[in-house]
Parts: C-alpha cells; structure tokens; sequence
C-alpha cells in the first residue's frame, strides 16, 4: 500500500512540474500539501531516474527528458499498430495463419497488434504479453539489426536460457545465426522457443533507420515449414517495409536487404 501512495504522489508531482512553474521543493509541499522531507525523497527518485532535473542554481525542479524517450516509445507503439494493422489482417486472410506485431521493450519483445488464425490448430498470442529476443523469429529480426554494440552488450550480459532443445544458447551460434538473418532481411524461429512452433518474421524500422518493432507468421511447424519461408518471408518483408515507409523510413536509413550469408 505504501508502494501505491508513493506512486500516486510522484504522478502528483509530475503534473504540478507539468504545468511549466518548475517550483522548489517548498512550493512543492504547499501544493500538493505533503511533508518537505517527503517531497524531497519523492523529486530525489524521480531526479534519479531522469525523470525530473533540477536546476543548480535554483534549486527549482523541471520534467526531465527520460519522460521524452517513454512519451516516444508509447507514440511508436501506437503509430506502428495503427499503420501496420489492416496489412496484417490482409496477410491473416492470404495465409490463415497467425500474423504478430510486436515492438522492442527493454531487453524483451512486447506483443502490441495481431490476428490469428481460423484454423482449430494454430498459435494464440496475448496483447502485452513480452517474450525473449534471443529465440523468438520476433525478437532476432529485431536484435539482427541493433547496433553492433547494443547488440554485443545484450549477448554479453544475458543468459541465454533453453526454451525448447533447439534454442540457440551458444553466442557464438546465435551470432552467426543474427548476421545470416541481417544479410537476408528475414528470422526464423524453428522451434527454438515453443515445441511444435515455427514462426517467420521481418523487422521494421522507424524514421532515425531503427529497428525498433517487427510482424511475423506464426503456425504449427508442419504448415509453416521450411520449404515455405522463402514465401512467408517475402510478404512479411513487403509488409514491414511499406510500415516502415509510412512511418518516415527511408530505404536509405535502413540496413538494406542482402543475399543470404552461407
């Protein structure tokens, strides 16, 4: 319970900073009528962690630019699901196999848009769910095509756990696994993070050249096949490619589509 009121004390202090008076910690007080010392440990956290800064000079307080990169992140979020979701309903249809959305969120993929299958036999996906980067067709678009180094910091630092007896957990195997996907433009998940599952995926790319979402085709390993990701893969490409335009994407801001790398 204490955890809850301070959250709703902080969300307080940030609509007081919000209106643009950058107030001390006295005035602060006498606004949201609140003990100094407690709004004092309140602006002190917050200051932490990028969410306010506080000027030197004054001692005054101002909204900090970590609420710029999330205010970001949640506008990508809802650009991308609203550009992407009537391509994905037409790939559903074409298909009828699941089609996925999902954007990068800290070191896991977040599932945001989707539409699945009418067949009894199918993949089944939960808006807000989060999975790995490492052994979902998803999450390697996407770490393929990070810079290098953010992509070595994830690789060095993270546990690369085994889901299933085909999930890579050698780095220097899912290295060569993340560059054969950069070079070809497409991932493959074959079974790595569910039994049974295949899935195909392309990423997609925001108006910096970021890889920062990606949309898939997912089924039971039997339909969606290897002899069938050359096709999957072309038509996920097109769609993530016509997204990322809509977003402001050039072609040029982006890693280019290669030939596989052997």
């Amino acid at each position: 319970m204490n955890e809850v009121r301070s959250v709703s004390r902080a969300i307080r202090i940030l609509e007081v900073l919000r209106a643009g008076s950058s107030p001390t910690v006295t005035e602060l007080s006498r606004t949201i009528k609140l003990p100094k010392s407690s709004v004092y440990e309140l602006v002190s956290t917050l200051a932490a962690e990028g969410m306010v800064r506080k000027e030197p000079s004054s001692n005054r307080y101002r909204l900090g630019l970590r609420l710029v990169e999330l205010a970001r992140a949640a506008s990508h979020d809802q650009d991308v699901r609203q550009v992407a979701h009537s391509l994905i309903e037409k790939l559903r249809d074409e298909l009828n196999e699941t089609v996925q959305l999902t954007v990068l969120d800290a070191e896991q993929i977040l599932y945001i848009d989707g539409s699945e299958s009418s067949r009894r036999l199918r993949t089944f996906f939960e808006s807000g769910e989060r999975a790995p980067l490492y052994c979902t067709a998803l999450g390697k678009a996407i770490l393929a095509n990070l810079p290098s180094r953010d992509r070595e910091r994830f690789l060095r630092r993270k546990a690369l756990r085994p889901f299933t007896p085909r999930t890579l957990t050698d780095p220097g195997v899912l290295r060569r696994e993340l560059a054969r996907t950069a070079a070809r433009g497409y991932s493959i998940d074959d079974m790595e993070h569910e039994e049974g599952v295949r899935c195909v995926a392309a990423p997609i790319f925001d108006r910096e050249g970021r890889a920062f979402a990606s949309v898939s085709v997912s089924g039971p390993a039997h339909r969606v096949s290897p002899g069938r990701d050359a096709e999957i893969a072309r038509r996920l490409i097109a769609i993530a490619e016509e997204v990322s335009r809509r977003l402001g994407c050039h072609p040029a801001d982006s890693k280019p589509v290669r030939k596989e790398v052997e």
